[in-house]
C-alpha cells in the first residue's frame, strides 16, 4: 500500500469517526467544557500516625528478633523472614496512610533498627595469601611453556605447508 492510499484510508476513517459523532447528538460545544472538573485528591500523609505505625511494626520484629540467639543476627539467613515482614509492615501502614514507600520517616526508623540489632555486624576483609612458591612457579610456567609449544607447532607446520604445495 503506498503513502495516497494510506492518506485516503486515514480520511476515511476520519470521517466515519466524525458522522459517528454527529450522528450521536453531540455539538461542539458539548465536547468542551471550561469548567474545572472535580479530581481525585490525595489525602496528605499523616506522618503521627505513621510513626506509631511503624513502631508498631518495630515493636514486632523486635519481638521476633528476641527469639533469634544474639550471636545469629548478623547471618541473614536467620532472620531473613522477620526482615521481611518487617519491611512488609511498613510499606503496608505508609500505603494505608497515604505516605509514600519508602520515606524519610520510614527510613530513619529503619536505620535506627539497623543501628540497634546489626551495629556490630562487621565485614570480615579476607586476608589474600600468595600460594607457596612451588604452585607458583607452576601457575607461571605453564602458560610460558604451553605459548612456547604453540609457537613451535605454527612454525612446524608452516615448514610442512611447503613441502606439501
Amino acid at each position: 500500500m503506498d503513502s495516497y492510499d494510506f492518506d485516503v484510508l486515514k480520511l476515511l476513517f476520519l470521517g466515519v469517526l466524525v458522522n459517528t459523532w454527529m450522528m450521536s447528538g453531540a455539538s461542539a460545544s458539548d465536547s468542551f467544557n471550561l469548567e474545572p472538573t472535580v479530581t481525585w485528591q490525595r489525602r496528605l500523609c499523616n506522618e503521627s500516625r505513621l510513626r506509631w505505625e511503624v513502631e508498631v511494626c518495630g515493636e514486632d520484629f523486635k519481638r521476633d528478633m528476641a527469639h533469634i540467639d544474639p550471636q545469629q543476627w548478623c547471618n541473614l539467613t536467620y532472620f531473613m523472614s522477620e526482615y521481611y515482614v518487617f519491611t512488609l509492615c511498613t510499606e503496608t501502614k505508609s500505603q494505608s496512610i497515604d505516605c509514600y514507600w519508602p520515606n524519610p520517616l520510614v527510613e530513619s526508623y529503619i536505620i535506627l533498627i539497623h543501628k540497634h540489632f546489626f551495629s556490630n555486624c562487621t565485614i570480615e576483609k579476607e586476608m589474600w595469601v600468595d600460594p607457596p612458591d612451588d604452585t607458583l612457579t607452576i601457575l607461571i610456567l605453564i602458560p610460558v611453556f604451553l605459548t612456547l609449544a604453540m609457537i613451535a607447532l605454527v612454525v612446524w607446520c608452516s615448514k610442512r605447508s611447503d613441502l606439501l604445495a
